[in-house]
């Protein structure tokens, strides 16, 4: 891929491969547990035998290779609006406080710990909001995305390998065997889908499949046995198809990328996990937009505005009456929450005090 900013093309060239990073964010930023439909069945992830998580931060090696290049990126996220938190106090009308947290929906022991203030937030709050309630539960969201399987399948008699020229089918192909998967066995599978098990390391896949809950999920299945309240502010559905409604092409070839990182997917996910865990929101994106190509291809601007922007005026909208009660704790993925037309600004245009928690 064209690597981050232009000026730091040679120091991260070796890194980075030349891949579509819009296409794994926009894995990371749903649920993506259409995965959980068919991953047991495909994957070649062994649960007595999980993989040890590794990668490093590509930023870190970025500011020590050019640092004006790290400075300009910098600034760009610095200058995203409540890009510095992750965890946010919410206020309205002298109710109790209800609290937002941004999410990474992984298994990683560093994002399941949650700050404490988080914890005890969560432990005192009567209802829980997450993306989706129906993750609480993966046979009826299994059941619920079977039962559309035009947004996962092509079902029109094509399949992937109708769309691959001869070079990215022999991409595919090897990308998908060194993950011990083959071709055929997904050619049916539309690209976002076949991207939800390849565009996340094999300690985190090997994770998910012995049966281990990312934090949204274990949010939502700890709420109701404790007897909270849960609330869900979109259906897998509606979450599946702003990804099927992304453009096929561009869904493609950040598929091919993608597989072609190979091990140094780890690299970007733990960059990712880094910015996380410092609450650095504000840098993702603009990390992600500076890895993208320099083609002037408008994949990502599509990908912000379906997957992010669209969905967080979704997400605010339906939240706050909830909200509005008091005592709730909101938990969504943190991509959801900075920028002007982040859940943060949003909550605030809707009468809402949300304050920043260090």
């Amino acid at each position: 891929m064209i690597v981050l900013l232009h000026k730091s093309r040679e120091a991260l060239a070796d890194r980075l491969a030349d891949t579509g990073l819009w296409l794994l964010a926009a894995i990371n930023v749903l649920l993506a547990l259409s995965f959980l439909v068919v991953l047991a069945a495909l994957s070649p992830a062994n649960a007595q035998e999980t993989p040890a998580c590794g990668g490093e931060n590509l930023l870190t090696q970025l500011e020590k290779d050019d640092p004006a290049a790290f400075a300009k990126l910098r600034a760009e996220a610095d200058a995203v609006p409540n890009g510095r938190a992750i965890l946010w106090k919410i206020e309205k009308d002298g109710r109790p406080p209800s609290w937002l947290l941004g999410t990474m929906h992984v298994t990683d022991p560093r994002v399941l710990a949650m700050p404490e203030t988080a914890r005890t937030a969560y432990a005192a709050a009567g209802t829980v909001i997450v993306e989706s309630d129906e993750i609480a539960d993966e046979k009826k969201a299994s059941v619920a995305i079977m039962a559309h399987p035009d947004l996962t399948m092509f079902t029109d008699g094509k399949s992937i390998t109708d769309f691959l020229d001869k070079d990215d089918a022999a991409k595919l192909t090897e990308g998908l065997k060194s993950r011990g998967l083959s071709l055929a066995a997904v050619a049916r599978m539309k690209p976002w889908m076949i991207a939800s098990f390849v565009a996340l390391p094999a300690c985190e896949i090997a994770r998910k499949t012995a049966g281990a809950a990312f934090l949204d999920q274990r949010l939502a299945k700890d709420a109701l046995a404790e007897g909270k309240t849960l609330k869900g502010l979109e259906t897998l559905i509606e979450q599946i198809s702003a990804l099927d409604s992304l453009p096929l092409e561009p869904q493609i070839q950040g598929l091919v990328q993608t597989v072609e990182l190979g091990d140094k997917l780890e690299d970007v996910i733990e960059t990712m996990s880094q910015l996380y865990l410092a609450g650095d929101t504000g840098m993702i994106m603009p990390m992600m937009r500076a890895a993208g190509p320099e083609t002037g291809d408008d994949a990502y601007a599509d990908f912000e505005q379906r997957i992010i922007v669209d969905r967080n005026h979704i997400m605010a909208d339906r939240a706050a009456p909830i909200l509005a009660e008091g005592n709730v704790f909101m938990a969504v993925g943190a991509l959801h929450l900075p920028g002007p037309e982040g859940v943060v600004e949003l909550l605030r245009r809707k009468g809402f005090t949300v304050t920043a928690v260090k």
